[in-house]
Order: C-alpha cells, then structure tokens, then sequence
C-alpha cells in the first residue's frame, strides 16, 4: 500500500466499522509528499523575489473567448490560469497537492467521501466570498455543460454538496481514491454568482471574474492580452504562492505564424520565447540586439518525461484501419537525414509513450510484465511478447530502398497494390491518399519529407493548411485523417490514461486515435485499479507501452533533452529549477539587468 503520513494527529475511529477519517493539509496520489509537517515555502522558489514589472509573451493564431472549458471557441491564453484550484500541485512533486482554496481535507480511508474545509480568507476577485456552495455549483456546471470526457471521468462522483458555508462534501457512489483525489487537486472554482445563467459550452466574449494571482486587466479582441496581477490577492501569503507569480502585468500578443512571431521577438516585440523549431534554433537567433548582449540565448538541460510526439493516425478513418498499413508508413519517415539535414543534430528519436521514466517498455517484457498480459495475450500483436518496439533507423543518407521495400510489402500484405505508378486498393481500386491537417508552416516543413518518400511509392499525402480556429474545430470532431501532434508525458501510468486511450472515452477529443481496443481497455482498467500498488504499475506502465507502440496509433517523431529559451536580458531565476518544468511563474524582473535595455524592453 502507498504509504499515508499524517500532517495532523487526529484520526478518528470508528470501532464497529473499523473505519479511520484522516485529516489532511496535503494530498499525494504518487509517492510520498514532499511536505508532510507543514513549509514556508516550495523548493524551487526564491522567497525573496521582488514583486513588479512588465512582461510580454508572444503566442500564434487568434482568440475568441475568455472560457477556457468550452467546448467551442479558441480561449486566450492564459485564461485557464485566472481560476485557482482547490489544491495547488507543485511541479517539483508528481500529483501531490497542497492547501490554496482548501485548507484541509478530512475523508474516510476507503475513500467513500471526502469533506473540503474552504479558507475562511478566500475570495473571488471582486471580493465575493468563496463558498462551498460555489464548490457544489461549479462541479455541477462541468457536469452538465463540461466537455464529455469530464462526465465520464468522474461518474464514479454521487455529489458534491455543500453542508455549510465553508464545507463541501464529497459523496462518491463508487469509492476510488484516485477520482476523489482528482476532483480536489485539479478542478478550478468558478465564482456562481458569475456563471450562473451563462453556458460553460460555449464561447465567453467578456472577461470572467477569476479567483487567481492574475486578473483580465484589458484586451485587444483576437489580438492581445493583458493580465494585471492581484495587488489584494488573498492568497498570496499562502506557502505554495511564496516567491511566484512575480510579475505586476503579463501581456500576450497574437502572430499570425511563428516565422513571423521570430522577427518580431527579435526586433524587440516581447520578452521570451521557448523555440521548437531547430532549425530556429541553430539559424536564426543572430543579429544587433544578440551582438549586444541584449538577447540571452540559453539551453537548459532537463531529463523531464517526454510527450509522444508524432503524425497521429485516425483509426475512425478508413484507411488507417489497418495496422499493416499504419506500420507500412512508419518506414517512410527518416527521421537520422531529418535530424542531420533539418534538425542540426538537435533531437532524439522517440519510442514510447513513457519516454525518459522508469516505465518505458525495454527489451523483452519481464515476468511481471508477462503475467499482467497473460490475460489479453490473443488481444495483442505477437511482437508485445518480444523485444520493445524501436522505430526504423536510417544511416542519414537519405537513401531508404531496405526501409521502403518493407513498407510496399506490408502495403501489398494489407491488400494495396501499384498500378501505373499508383498504390492502388485491390478490392475498391481506389488510390491510396489521405490529408495531412495542419495549421502552421512549420509542420509543412517537417512533413515534406514523409510526403516526398511516401509519393515515391505512390501514395498521396495531402498537406491541408487550415486556419486555428478551423482546426481545433475539426480536432474537436476529430474530423482528420492525420495530424502532427502528441500524447501527454506520463511521469507514472496514471488514471488520465484512461482518457487518452480507453474507449468508453472515445468521444473525448484527447482520444486523438479514434482507438477502440479491449487488450487497451483493460490495461487502462488495471492501471486504474491499482494506483496503490507501485508495483504492480512497475509491470503494467511498460506493458501498456508494448501495446501502443505495436499498434502503430502514431509514427513517432523526436524530442530534446533541453528548454531551448531565448530572452530579453531582464530576468533573474530562482538557483533551483523545478525538476517538472521550466518554472517561469517562479521568474522575476532584475532592474538593474532591464535598466541597460532599449526602453521599449525595460
């Protein structure tokens, strides 16, 4: 069993039930707190950071709401950010949770309900009171206009009920620690007296009442952002708030494209910038403002657990039905001239969908490993009892005869054939072509090769450039036969990975593969129930890797072991950088540093 270590002493027994009500100021779902006998502040933090200042970020598309949970609209940036949680989660700790709206927890040890004590401090940002009614409204309102996967996720929830003014209770018709412990950590309070008569589904055109350290401050419809932090924030005292949230406004503006979002930060038009273009990155970062020391280009290294990044397969899509087909096309990507010719030796082939943890699929599947897959083993390819899947290598030559000849034989396996330079259905006689939806220049670039090797065997890989707006539509519908994107990090196998995989949640637009799969279902299923067991995840993480990455649902593309960040010479950082994150909201602006900048910069 997970070890509990109690912040409080008081557990309160029940003899002829043998029940323990445990009394809480943090909640782990992994491994151990970090905190467990209170703290005056996290790890990664300088406490004495100067609060002040002007920041500018840069960001692509447009905007055209300020409701980060509808189920329409493209939301702001940062507009998810306004709301606190009930708990805060460090990014220095896996899902482990401390006191912001909440200030303790009690619950029943075989997680039956849960009571959340409210801060009596806490307030919404025009100074109404945060109650446990607001609690009871709010997770009624994802409930009933949330986005599908948020219902499913927490059916196992009977109610949240408020019983007094700053207590809400918990009542769960199923017990499952890990929903209960999900709903505390990660829903964000909506203030009822806003929300109320307002469709959460839908688009929000004025800028909501928040309950965080930020607040709307202005704004340029479509364009710009501003965000004014909370000068009477009542939590800002709070340990997990000490020595963040450091800058007094923080502005996005809005580019059409990242090649010009580029120019545009280094002539001086915002503070930062992440890349994630290599080529950018090797290229481009020169100039006046660079020469002068203006411009601070750093690389700074981390071993975070890598997203699965990839061209994403729609298996809803007749054509990618077939895993002979989605293997086939694998063998078309030559990701060592990619890295060499347009990566400038940047990235790392990626492999699994826990890449960097412990729970990465290597080798042949262990004993334990075996015996988690005894159960699905006709459900699975053979190849998941065999060593882990790796994908093809090249000698960055740009010549990939072994590698395309594979991939006509899966092809014809899968009943496709060439006919006057055309692969072509042997059944319908149809041609073999399908869209590519992308919404940025850059992924055109990197799909230039695929499209190149695949016409070579006569396939048609169309490249659909669609506006943001359009393609968070159709990614919403899940209206594509491909897309450039990626699969969460997973740090641990967790209960989310039922969202992205299981098919009782395969109207959630996170289930980007459209899969339907019982071997998948059940490891999901497992991983779920036992949470508790870090064991038992130790076999069933990699086992489910084996599964995915057999199945061919992606053809995986590169990550970095690096943040690669470029600023405007104004900030100073904390020595200690959460293990989890780049930890920008623990950033401050030095005034000495900002002081020999062009004014415009300071």
């Amino acid at each position: 069993m997970l070890k509990r270590t109690l912040l409080t002493s008081a557990i309160l027994c029940s003899p002829w039930l043998h029940a323990q009500v445990i009394e809480s100021t943090y909640l782990s779902g992994f491994g151990d707190a970090k905190h467990t006998s209170g703290f005056e502040h996290l790890d990664y933090v300088n406490p004495s950071a100067p609060k002040g200042g002007h920041v500018t970020y840069g960001a692509i598309g447009t905007y055209d709401s300020f409701n980060r949970y509808g189920s329409r609209g493209k939301p702001g940036a940062m507009t998810g950010e306004i709301y606190d949680t009930l708990m805060f989660s460090p990014t220095d700790e896996i899902n482990t949770s401390y006191p912001l709206i909440a200030e303790k927890v009690r619950y029943e040890d075989d997680f039956s309900w849960m009571e959340v004590d409210i801060n009596p401090n806490a307030k919404f940002q025009d100074g109404v009171p945060i109650t446990a009614k607001d609690v009871e409204f709010t997770f009624q309102k994802f409930l009933d206009q949330g986005v599908p996967q948020y219902k499913t996720y927490f059916k196992k929830i009977k109610s949240v009920k408020a019983i007094s003014d700053k207590t809400a209770r918990i009542e769960m018709a199923e017990p499952d620690r890990d929903v209960l412990f999900a709903l505390v950590q990660g829903m964000a309070v909506l203030p009822e007296h806003f929300w109320k008569g307002k469709d959460l589904s839908q688009p929000l055109s004025q800028p909501p009442v928040g309950s965080g350290p930020y607040k709307i401050d202005s704004f340029k419809s479509g364009q710009s952002i501003t965000y004014a932090r909370v000068t009477d924030y009542w939590a800002e005292s709070l340990p997990v708030n000490i020595g963040r949230n450091n800058f007094d406004t923080i502005q996005y503006d809005y580019y059409r494209d990242d090649t010009v979002m580029l120019e545009a930060f280094k002539a001086g038009e915002y503070d930062l910038r992440q890349e994630g273009t290599a080529k950018f990155w090797a290229t481009s970062y020169t100039g006046t403002n660079f020469d002068k020391g203006y411009i601070i280009k750093e690389e700074i290294a981390h071993q975070i657990p890598q997203s699965m990044q990839g061209f994403i397969y729609n298996t809803e899509s007749d054509i990618f039905q077939d895993p002979k087909v989605r293997e086939a096309l694998t063998y078309a990507l030559d990701f060592e001239w990619m890295n060499k010719n347009m990566f400038y030796h940047q990235y790392a082939r990626t492999s699994s969908y826990f890449q960097n943890t412990d729970y990465q699929a290597s080798g042949k599947p262990s004993k334990a490993e075996l015996e988690v897959l005894e159960p699905i083993k006709d459900q699975v390819p053979e190849r998941v009892f065999g060593d882990s899947y790796a994908p093809p290598k090249s000698d960055a030559s740009g010549r990939i005869r072994t590698q395309m000849r594979t991939a006509i034989k899966l092809l014809k396996e899968a009943g496709w054939e060439t006919k006057n330079g055309v692969l072509t259905n042997s059944k319908t006689g149809k041609p073999f072509e399908f869209e590519l939806m992308v919404y940025s220049p850059t992924t055109e670039r990197i799909a230039d090769p695929l499209k190149k090797n695949l016409s070579n065997i006569g396939i048609n890989m169309k490249v659909r450039t669609v506006d943001t707006t359009q393609y968070l539509k159709r990614w919403h519908e899940r209206d594509y036969d491909m897309i450039f994107s990626s699969y969460s990090a997973n740090a641990y196998p967790s209960t989310n990975l039922k969202i992205a995989w299981n098919s009782n949640f395969i109207d959630s637009t996170y289930n980007q593969a459209g899969v339907r799969n019982k071997a998948i279902d059940y490891l999901t299923e497992e991983i779920d129930t036992h949470q508790q067991d870090p064991e038992k995840l130790k076999a069933l993480g990699p086992a489910l890797d084996r599964v995915l990455t057999w199945n061919f649902y992606a053809i995986p593309a590169w990550h970095t072991g690096a943040f690669r960040v470029a600023t405007w010479d104004k900030f100073t950082r904390p020595e200690i950088r959460p293990e989890y994150d780049l930890g920008l909201d623990t950033w401050w602006i030095d005034t000495e540093k900002a002081s020999k900048l062009p004014a415009k910069r300071r």
